[in-house]
């Protein structure tokens, strides 16, 4: 496949034989992003919160992974990959269905999902992907503004997102799909 195409129905094959070296997300076989790398802050984030989760699942059932890894939401093992026509590549996944866990990809909802959010990328985690991990079944959503240094979290309940609270660097916010793991902001805002 080549950028050169007009941006439509793409499906996970069309990607995987590409031989240009650009990672995408793919909505409903649109593209919807192909961000530049990370800035600093939001790599030490990331950095930060794969620690804390790392360390809590080391030898547990769970697994956490951090981008880029292809989360392709509806599918399930025996999907072709000329059907799928949805993959991100969340900030951080956390996975407890060894299961979903393929060589290549992760395939169907991840307990947890991650967003982090950057200029380019603010809208598309706020409203697109928001919907699509709601209709996915994620189970606990967290978007995470590096800049304002902030964190909102999302449960799934009867299908639907329901915000969890808003938490700022003074906090600590109790991990839901877990019971007794709790992350201290100061730690993951620190300069």
């Amino acid at each position: 496949m080549s950028m050169n195409q007009p941006q439509s129905n793409y499906s996970y094959a069309d990607y995987l034989e590409s031989s240009e070296e650009i990672r995408y997300e793919v909505i409903d076989g649109q593209i919807i992003s192909m961000s530049p790398a990370p800035t600093p802050k939001h790599q030490h984030v990331q950095r930060e919160l794969l620690i804390e989760f790392g360390t809590y699942l080391r030898g547990k059932e769970c697994s956490v992974f951090g981008s880029p890894i292809d989360v392709c939401l509806f599918a399930n093992q025996t999907t072709p990959n000329e059907k799928i026509k949805d993959w991100v590549q969340p900030d951080i996944v956390v996975i407890c269905d060894r299961n979903k866990i393929n060589p290549q990809n992760i395939v169907g909802a991840p307990d947890l999902v991650i967003e982090i959010l950057s200029p380019s990328t603010a809208r598309n985690d706020r409203v697109i992907k928001f919907n699509n991990y709601q209709k996915a079944g994620v189970r606990e959503y967290w978007i995470v503004d590096p800049s304002n240094e902030y964190v909102e979290v999302f449960l799934l309940q009867n299908n639907r997102f329901i915000s969890s609270g808003f938490y700022t660097k003074e906090d600590s916010i109790k991990v839901n799909i877990f019971e007794d793991l709790s992350i201290e902001l100061k730690h993951v805002f620190q300069r």
